[in-house]
């Protein structure tokens, strides 16, 4: 029997109730790649993954000081908060593709700059446009080679090869206007 890509290769595809809290661990190479070419500042909140993921761990290492939250680990839902932690000014993080829209508008609520790594396609929604028109998305980093594949985090089975296009996307409090557009290396 031939079973659907979504079910060989760990994807996105997968249905809701497989899926979960969409937990899909980011490359240290898309952190790496971002921390070349986005000024960020020194507290940063990673608020969709825990001390160990590759954000955490990669903006460690050049310097900043780093706040993680995670439902699944601490069960704080980065959507409940009402304020930042001490000492933070940016949010960088990889939301799950479904919430991502919501993780922006709260996150500028909360700090001055959201950064998230999202498919391209995050671009072509009507139920985006919103998002898109209020003229606060500043730069778009769209990587010139496909990302390793992002498998869900509890995902044993084949390891597919890369098959979306991924971009940082950042939002910034102090920005009015159309975005940069611009390319970076993995």
């Amino acid at each position: 029997m031939k079973l659907p890509i979504h079910t060989t290769a760990g994807n996105h595809a997968a249905p809701k109730a497989k899926r979960g809290l969409e937990i899909y661990p980011t490359p240290a190479c898309a952190v790496e790649a971002l921390a070349r070419v986005e000024p960020l500042p020194h507290g940063v909140w990673e608020a969709c993954g825990d001390d160990a993921s590759a954000i955490a761990t990669i903006l460690r290492a050049t310097g900043r000081c780093v706040v993680c939250t995670d439902i699944r680990t601490d069960g704080i839902n980065f959507l409940d908060r009402t304020t930042a932690p001490r000492g933070v000014e940016a949010i960088v993080t990889n939301p799950p593709f479904s919430l991502a829209a919501d993780f922006v508008r709260h996150g500028l609520a909360l700090v001055p700059k959201v950064v998230v790594l999202e498919r391209i396609q995050f671009l072509e929604s009507d139920t985006r446009a919103a998002l898109f028109d209020a003229g606060k998305l500043a730069r778009i980093w769209v990587f010139r080679k496909r990302l390793p594949r992002m498998h869900r985090a509890d995902w044993t089975g084949k390891r597919a090869s890369a098959a979306m296009v991924l971009a940082w996307f950042v939002f910034d409090r102090d920005h009015d206007g159309p975005p940069a557009l611009d390319w970076i290396r993995a």
